[in-house]
Formats: C-alpha cells, structure tokens, sequence
C-alpha cells in the first residue's frame, strides 16, 4: 500500500509538472526563422500590406497593436479575436470590451492572408495568429518606436467565445494590484506591464472610458485630483456630458502619432487617461521606473521590446492544437 502510494505520489508529481511547463514546451517552439523553407518573404509581404493600410489611415497603427493584445489576452496568441460570429457561437469579437476594437486592425490582418496566400508558395502555410504578431512590430515601427525580431510558429485557435473574454482585459479604471495581478497571470512582471501600458501612447479613447474622472469621481472631489487641472478643463471641453458615444480622443495629448516615452512624460505630469495609467505613477511602487523611462527612451524600448516578446508566447497553439486557418475570419 505504502509502494502504492509513492507511486501515485510520483504519477501526480510528472502530471503537475507537465502541467506546468506545457505552455512554455509549446513558446519554446516558436524561432524567428520559422518560414524560412516555407515561405521565406512572409516579413516583406506583410510588411509592404501594413504600409499600404497606414497610407490609407493612421488608424491602423492603434487599431493593430490594440487587436494584439486583446487576443493574446484571451486564449492566448491564436488569432481567436478575429473569428466572426456565427448563428451558433457568439466569438470574442462581439464581446463588450471587443466591441471598440477598429475594424482596420482586422482588415489588416486579412489583406495580408490575402496576400501571403496569393503566392502560390506561402498558401495556407502562414497563420493568422502569426500575420498579427508581424504587423504588430511593423505598425510600432511605422509609428517611431523600436522594431525587433518576431517569434513565429504559432497555429490558430480552435475556440472563440465571447464568454471567455469576461475579465480577462483590464479596465481603465484598475489599480497597481489589479494589473500586476491580470499581467501576472499570464507570466507578464511589473515592468512587462509599465511598458505595455504605454501602448497608449498612440490611439483613442471614447469619452465614457473616463468621464468618471472629469464629472463624478467622489462626492468631495467631481474631478479626479491625480489629474491635471488644465487637462481635465481640456477633456471636459472635448468630452461634454452627454456626448455623442462615438465620439473618441487621442490618449496621448502631446504626440498622438508618435510611439514614444511621452507616455510617461505625461504621466509625470498627471496627463494620463485612465485611472490605470495615472496610477503608474501615484502609486510608489511603479513610480521610479516611470521617472526613468521618461527620461530615458533607449532603456523603455529595451524593456518594451522585452515585454512584447514575452506577450507573443503566451498561450501559444502547437501541434494538435491550432491548425492554419484558410480565412482568418472563420474556423476551417
């Protein structure tokens, strides 16, 4: 009984390890040459479909870096957050917290499917999943910040449900503890998520994301006061109670179309947007690395490049379970 025992205590213990270590056996495989015998000009192809779309809208640069997460978030890197809806399956995209994401990040991705496939090479050999990660760096990029190699390898995701996004974004209105814990869970530390954070350095926000901040923040205090009192006058200006929900602003007030540590620069100065992004700088414990990257650009892009390679191997499909989607839009 004792021999029985051990062993069922031995059988556990490779079970939870496997457990454990599946995800990282699973990023392990991605490696920036992936496509080399396959399809050797994916980053170009991509590349050149990223630079047709950003002539046609700046847009497309918030709009794809946005879509990154929003799906690396959710089931992990699997191009899950494209999948439409069907009459039996409400996907992800028609979540609540999906239902802002621009339409331009998405046709993105599915003009360059388009494209790769359309060489008679590269058809059905590149995923969706990895189409997104490289016009995620093409667009930060494009838009003035660090490029860097990009992983590939990853195969697209059998499940898209709308339920399974509940919780799993956060919210402008989170606190230190709240991010570090959401960023946590998927092997993401502190400084992961201050550089990610500034991702908000380029792109929009709708004026009900934080009107509690500038009309009905507390009882004592209508206006937050982390916020700069100039720029809550400039948000109410832009924002008036009542406004059309459409209507959207820049998030960075200083260099909108710029990917750059004026991110942190505002915050310093208590221009950030969300409570999420203010409290990066209120709360003591992510002060200093605010203070640093705002005076040090080369050490934020180091530190961003960092995080976004490890929010590309999180949740990463290999093997049995992803495949390579015909049309990003749909399961095969």
């Amino acid at each position: 009984m004792g021999r029985l025992n051990f062993l069922m205590a031995v059988v556990l213990s490779i079970y939870s390890v496997g457990v454990v270590l599946m995800p990282n056996l699973a990023s392990a495989q991605l490696k920036t040459n992936y496509y080399a015998n396959t399809c050797p000009n994916v980053e170009s192809i991509v590349r050149n479909v990223v630079n047709q779309k950003f002539r046609q809208t700046f847009v497309t640069i918030p709009a794809v870096l946005r879509l990154f997460f929003h799906d690396c978030f959710v089931e992990g890197c699997d191009a899950s957050v494209i999948v439409s809806s069907t009459p039996g399956n409400t996907a992800e995209k028609d979540h609540p917290d999906n239902l802002s994401l621009a339409g331009d990040g998405f046709d993105t991705v599915i003009k360059a499917k388009a494209a790769i496939d359309s060489n008679s090479r590269c058809k059905n050999k590149v995923s969706c999943a990895d189409i997104l990660a490289l016009a995620t760096r093409d667009v930060i990029q494009l838009s003035g910040g660090p490029s860097y190699p990009v992983e590939l390898g990853r195969l697209d995701g059998f499940t898209s449900k709308a339920s399974n996004v509940e919780g799993k974004l956060p919210k402008p209105t989170f606190n230190l503890n709240q991010l570090n814990s959401m960023f946590a869970s998927h092997g993401l530390n502190q400084n992961d998520m201050i550089a990610l954070s500034a991702a908000h350095s380029v792109g929009f926000s709708h004026c009900n994301k934080f009107s509690n901040r500038i009309y009905n923040f507390s009882p004592k205090n209508p206006i937050d006061p982390t916020l700069n009192k100039q720029y809550a006058a400039q948000l109410q200006g832009m924002c008036p109670r009542n406004v059309d929900p459409r209507i959207a602003i820049n998030m960075d007030p200083k260099t909108p179309r710029t990917f750059d540590n004026a991110y942190f620069k505002n915050l310093q100065q208590g221009m950030g947007l969300f409570t999420s992004d203010q409290v990066l700088y209120t709360d003591g414990r992510s002060k200093g690395t605010v203070d640093i990257w705002a005076s040090n650009s080369k050490a934020f892009q180091n530190a961003f490049v960092t995080a976004m390679t490890k929010l590309g191997r999180v949740g990463v499909k290999t093997g049995r379970n992803g495949n390579i989607r015909f049309d990003c839009g749909r399961f095969n």
